[in-house]
């Protein structure tokens, strides 16, 4: 996909950028909504409606019945997501349409598909209950609710397992390997009850035996910006700042989330930061642009990024730009909406609504 802004757009000073958004909200009153993922720039996130992880602004969009435009400041898999979730009259606009989710990119649906024939010989899909990350595409999210399973995020993956388990003897996780693993092992799950089912390789790279011994069949797929985060990164900020609390997103490696005080989403994270007492030190192991906004917003408390140096930032989340936004609301009637085709849409929709109600 190609996308370029006008030039008029990419080349408006920042402080005529910022009236103009004003100007464009006032305007259109009501009738827009502006979600915007914690993960997105400070400026843009100065002119959010609403501001929250995944799991929040799905159950934001799924709420609204009068909105008719619908701005999504985050990635691609968000923004169908509120598409699926809203009715047919309201449109909703990805500001830059290159925003995307490599984790996302990791689950194939033919790749998927291929994994479920596999499961199926073995052990029966009727046993197995397929969780579909929410970062993953809306195609995935309809081959989940056609056969049974739902949507998680970070804030619910819990409640979405012990659902699951109530209902079927295993479990099917994709994309993210590491929220999986972390949230069974949180269960009571033992390793050996575990697999990563490697695409990459024939049968995922498991024997039938292993499949058949399983409790949880994770998908070997991973987030970089958490990846970055390493066990001795843990014990080096521990050694520097003997009062430091560590708060991972459970998107890290089970060896950082271990060892760290706290894990869990990132509206998790923001919280943790909001009621952690003056003068806390806190280390914080997700995305660099809601670390320094935590910072800025609260200064009277120590709060940094948990890997030194490594500068983990969501290239995709900061591609939209405040000169995004500004095109979005002025363009919106010439711009194509996010639209997921049927029955897709109809189907993604079931898992979609079960994440809401067991949340």
């Amino acid at each position: 996909m190609y996308f370029s802004l006008p030039k008029e757009y990419r080349e408006a000073k920042p402080e005529d950028i910022k009236a103009r958004i004003l100007e464009a909200k006032k305007k259109l009153g009501k009738n827009l909504l502006i979600l915007t993922h914690h993960y997105q720039r400070v400026e843009v996130v100065d002119f959010a409606d609403h501001l929250g992880d995944s799991y929040g602004l799905s159950k934001i969009a799924a709420a609204q019945k009068d909105v008719e435009i619908i701005a999504f400041c985050g990635v691609h898999f968000m923004a169908e997501s509120a598409d699926i979730l809203t009715s047919d009259f309201q449109k909703v606009f990805l500001p830059n349409p290159l925003a995307g989710c490599p984790m996302a990119d990791m689950a194939e649906m033919a790749d998927v598909m291929a994994a479920w024939k596999y499961l199926d010989k073995i052990s029966g899909t009727e046993n197995i209950m397929p969780i579909s990350y929410m970062n993953t595409t809306a195609g995935l999210k309809a081959f989940t609710g056609r056969n049974g399973g739902l949507i998680c995020t970070s804030s619910n993956a819990d409640a979405a397992l012990k659902w699951a388990f109530e209902q079927r003897e295993k479990v099917f996780f994709f994309p993210d390997q590491h929220l999986g693993y972390n949230t069974a092992i949180k269960m009571g799950f033992s390793p050996d009850e575990i697999v990563i089912w490697d695409f990459s390789r024939d049968d995922g790279g498991l024997t039938e035996k292993q499949v058949s011994n399983a409790k949880v069949i994770l998908w070997k797929g991973h987030c970089h910006v958490h990846t970055n985060f390493k066990e001795e990164q843990v014990h080096e900020v521990r050694e520097k700042y003997p009062d430091v609390k560590i708060i991972v997103h459970p998107e890290s490696p089970h060896e950082v989330v271990r060892l760290a005080d706290g894990s869990g989403s990132t509206s998790y994270i923001v919280k943790y930061c909001q009621e952690a007492p003056p003068g806390s030190t806190i280390a914080i192991g997700t995305e660099i642009n809601l670390i320094n906004r935590m910072a800025l917003e609260y200064p009277d408390k120590t709060i940094f990024e948990l890997s030194g140096q490594t500068c983990p930032v969501c290239a995709n989340m900061y591609r939209t730009t405040i000169n995004d936004l500004l095109y979005t609301l002025e363009n919106y009637a010439n711009i194509k909406p996010i639209s997921v085709p049927e029955p897709t849409r109809s189907e993604a929709l079931i898992a979609l609504e079960k994440m809401l109600q067991i949340s």
